[in-house]
């Protein structure tokens, strides 16, 4: 009876619950939720070193008197306070004017750059949302400039605005007789018309390209349902399109004017190492200050305004969009 009675009884395997087990899940749940934060580590530390890290030595270095006879040992420059700010707002004297000057330009160009990129890249997506025979090789040539290195693109234009032999005055001049005589493209006033022409030719595809994927989220009931009451294409596009698109556009004209602000590459190689005073953008300015004058001191200083400025406008235009939102929902 007693054998029976044993073999009856049910075998306990483990702990029961609640004893040894609870420590294992608390440690798996831990896991868990720090294994994610590990692997964003590497990314971290990378962030750091590459952005924040030259960030803060600008911000120290924007403080010393630093010029040509102190970059073998920076360090020993002597504390310069606020000086170099001093001298850079100064806009009575040639090295505040330059740079108000330049800052003016810059605004200009970034206004119409990012006004003309933002258009021609939506014409284009709402022209691309019908189907029609060559479709998808026209979309791949559009993100063609997008697609293209900085640099090759860059000096391709270069050659067409050459003076005797490129395209852009073989077009203007000898087959459409638009201008009386050749122009200057690199130099003088053109050199704005010229720097904007490559600014809006390879930027719009990238507002092409957002703008079309924000247009996949928009339902076709939506189309249809104004069709039957009446509304043409541009009461459509002004009631559901453009409403509609009206988050992705606050991204996109955003880090549009971030890129086409600090655009540093294009003037460069479109001008050199001296930019016209037409096309004197901010970016190639502090570049000047800095490099070519061996002033590093104050070319911080014009940087760290600059991080400033676009501060203050990203802050003020988040602001003003998310207040837009509020009052929309």
């Amino acid at each position: 009876m007693t054998t029976t009675a044993q073999a009856e009884r049910p075998a306990v395997r483990g702990n029961p619950p609640g004893t040894a087990r609870g420590p294992r899940r608390r440690t798996g749940r831990t896991h868990r939720v720090g294994l994610p934060y590990l692997l964003l580590l590497p990314a971290l530390l990378l962030e750091l070193l590459v952005h924040l890290v030259p960030m803060v030595i600008g911000i120290v270095m924007s403080f010393k008197e630093l010029t040509q006879f102190y970059i073998r040992d920076w360090g020993a420059a002597p504390w310069s306070a606020l000086d170099n700010y001093k001298v850079s707002v100064d806009f009575d004297a040639p090295v505040g004017e330059a740079l108000l000057h330049s800052f003016v330009v810059t605004i200009a160009f970034t206004l119409l750059s990012v006004g003309l990129c933002w258009l021609i890249g939506t014409a284009a997506a709402v022209f691309m949302q019908d189907s029609f025979r060559g479709r998808g090789l026209l979309r791949a040539l559009f993100l063609v400039p997008y697609a293209l290195p900085v640099y090759a693109a860059v000096i391709t234009w270069v050659f067409m605005f050459q003076h005797d032999n490129g395209l852009v005055n073989h077009v203007l001049h000898d087959q459409l007789g638009l201008t009386d005589k050749p122009s200057f493209w690199l130099i003088g006033d053109n050199s704005f018309i010229a720097l904007l022409t490559v600014s809006v030719w390879k930027g719009w595809p990238f507002a092409f390209l957002i703008v079309m994927a924000g247009l996949q989220n928009i339902p076709g009931e939506l189309y249809e349902a104004a069709a039957l009451d009446g509304a043409g294409v541009w009461q459509q596009i002004r009631r559901i399109t453009l409403p509609s698109l009206r988050p992705v556009n606050q991204v996109l004209v955003l880090v549009l004017f971030l890129w086409t602000f600090n655009d540093f590459n294009t003037p460069f190689v479109l001008f050199g190492r001296t930019a016209p005073e037409a096309a004197d953008l901010i970016s190639v300015h502090i570049y000047q200050a800095s490099f070519v004058t061996w002033n590093f001191g104050t070319g911080s200083a014009m940087s760290v305004l600059l991080l400033l400025f676009l501060l203050l406008v990203t802050g003020g235009y988040l602001a003003l969009t998310s207040r837009g939102r509020r009052k929309a929902s």
